[in-house]
């Protein structure tokens, strides 16, 4: 792991993940503008670029203010342009936790990108920013995000009844979790070449 102008890059074996910043706004403009996308995402689709202007100001007033952090996922070879970001936000330092979410361009899906660097940032959570519980909440439809979240070991806690107002209606919101003894013991079974036991 690196740092530029006191920002965390992470780097995994096809992706960077860096700092965004409003050379970025085009590029995110793009997929917050398409529907798919926004499906269960807790923002409106944009209409106008003013409105991704404002998401980065606001993920780097939250970094600066260590609320969290957000990154901007790009691949290897075309490091200028954003494809995704992912991060943690809603830090709470008196009892270490933190939320994770992420969003993906579609022509991006259904590739792996979030199986492989969903790990590097927990370890970033759990080691950096001595997180002790990494929270996701989600849509209950959101069946392609609990793919991702129960690949990288987090566990269904349970469902909050109309806990959110989205998109004109409540809705449910399910909650899963990850606990820093368990992101461990699954590193070091993985690092022997053993598959994790249920129990």
């Amino acid at each position: 792991m690196d740092h530029i102008d006191g920002f965390p890059l992470l780097e995994t074996e096809n992706y960077i993940l860096r700092r965004i910043t409003q050379q970025d706004v085009e590029a995110i403009f793009s997929y917050f503008s398409d529907e798919e996308v926004t499906k269960y995402y807790d923002l409106d689709t944009f209409e106008d670029i003013s409105e991704a202007y404002r998401f980065v100001t606001s993920k780097e007033k939250m970094f600066l203010e260590s609320r969290g952090i957000r990154w901007g996922i790009t691949t290897k070879d075309r490091r200028d342009r954003v494809i995704g970001t992912i991060g943690f936000h809603n830090w709470n330092r008196s009892f270490f936790k933190a939320e994770i979410s992420y969003e993906l361009s579609k022509e991006h899906w259904g590739q792996g990108l979030m199986s492989e660097v969903i790990p590097c940032v927990l370890e970033y959570g759990f080691e950096s920013m001595e997180l002790n519980r990494i929270e996701a909440l989600l849509h209950p439809e959101n069946i392609g995000s609990k793919r991702v979240l129960k690949k990288a070991n987090f566990r269904h806690e349970g469902t909050l009844e109309e806990y959110v107002f989205l998109k004109g209606r409540f809705i449910d919101t399910e909650i899963m979790a990850l606990l820093k003894r368990n992101f461990k013991k699954h590193v070091a079974l993985g690092q022997r070449g053993q598959e994790p036991v249920s129990r």
